[in-house]
């Protein structure tokens, strides 16, 4: 007797074989993305979401790897954005640096891909600009600091020979903040060029043929053409390399260990310093928290404001 039909006295049924096989094909048709998916996602939970949450329970402790944990509540919280002499100006050489690393590099990417795309042996040029991101951060930092080095470096050597005397470009104060913007932006420049010679290569010819048929000269074709057009790619370099320059510390720290007096000590690297040189894991847990709430607020604003403009609007 079917399931449906069965009294209240009669013996207990068992599922059709049917709804059985259906029952396994509707539930092997769910699992089999996620078997796909897992070779992607183990990873991102294994070194991203659990070291995520660890840093968040370890946030609200007191550790320095030698005792146990003791839970302190809001205490790390409070004492970074209250108490912490250094914190806020970290965030601001953060921002500093993030800023100057966007405003320098994506313009500067922009330019150059535009110039491969209209010259010869575009391949050859992409490599050459590409080097530099499949190069060893330490190699660049020593490479850097042989060319600016204050005594001996090749820049100060060239000033020299023009009559100028040149500073101490990592040494400085005045000058170290500079310094580290430049390089990291040369270091990264690679990237966002060959995004952008990706977006000039969507662009249809017919756009610029008609243009410059009703008279259009370069400069009227990169504002109402190429910029439009490319505005998908310019909110993912513009994104990207804000992320990117927010939680940089590994050139800098090469580079600089932070400057002198502290010109150059960005909040990753504090909280680096302070989770392995002071061993104040709870501590750094809630520094690199507060970095994470505020990356993800200005990416969100980012995302907003650009898609406003245009950007994915359909």
């Amino acid at each position: 007797m079917p399931c449906a039909r069965r009294s209240a006295t009669s013996p207990p049924c068992w599922p059709r074989t049917a709804d059985v096989r259906r029952g396994a094909a509707a539930w092997n048709r769910r699992l089999t993305p996620w078997l796909f998916l897992a070779p992607a996602l183990l990873p991102g939970v294994v070194f991203f979401l659990l070291p995520g949450l660890i840093a968040l329970v370890l946030s609200f402790t007191s550790w320095n790897l030698l005792s146990p944990p003791r839970w302190v509540g809001l205490a790390n919280y409070a004492y970074l954005l209250g108490t912490d002499p250094v914190f806020y100006r970290t965030l601001l050489n953060t921002f500093v640096f993030a800023i100057g690393t966007a405003l320098l590099g994506i313009p500067l990417a922009l330019g150059i891909a535009w110039a491969i795309a209209a010259s010869h042996g575009k391949a050859f040029w992409r490599v050459i600009y590409w080097l530099p991101m499949v190069t060893n951060a330490v190699a660049i930092a020593y490479a850097w600091q042989f060319v600016l080095d204050p005594a001996d470096g090749i820049l100060n050597r060239l000033l020299g020979l023009l009559g100028l005397g040149g500073p101490d470009w990592l040494g400085s104060p005045a000058t170290a903040m500079l310094s580290v913007v430049a390089i990291a932006t040369w270091a990264s420049l690679g990237h966002n060029i060959l995004l952008f010679s990706a977006g000039l290569e969507e662009i249809d010819e017919r756009l610029y043929e008609a243009a410059e048929i009703d008279g259009a000269g370069p400069w009227r074709m990169l504002w109402s053409i190429t910029l439009p057009m490319l505005r998908p790619t310019l909110l993912f370099t513009s994104v990207t390399s804000l992320i990117s320059g927010l939680g940089s510390f590994a050139l800098i720290l090469l580079l600089t260990n932070g400057g002198p007096e502290g010109s150059t000590n960005v909040t990753a690297l504090y909280f680096y310093q302070m989770a392995f040189e002071h061993l104040r894991m709870g501590r750094a847990s809630a520094a690199a928290l507060v970095l994470f709430a505020l990356i993800l607020v200005l990416t969100l604003i980012q995302l907003r404001l650009l898609r406003e403009g245009g950007v994915d609007a359909d």
